[in-house]
């Protein structure tokens, strides 16, 4: 059985690796609802977001 994947495993979009996390319920559904709403990844809405406010930390410290 060489080459089969489990069911339920998801390969690896490039260079991305998992990252578990815990949120309430009602942030996970509203989440979900705008990458239903956009036709994204729930994991691609999440990353955009903490790329932001990566982002907006790193330009308040080298303000």
């Amino acid at each position: 059985m060489v080459g089969k994947r489990k069911p339920g495993k998801r390969t690896p979009i490039g260079d991305r690796v998992q990252f578990l996390t815990m949120m309430h319920p009602d942030v996970i559904a509203d989440i979900k609802q705008v990458a239903i709403d956009e036709q994204r990844a729930a994991w691609d809405i999440m990353e955009q977001a903490a790329k932001q406010l990566l982002k907006r930390r790193k330009s308040r410290r080298t303000s």
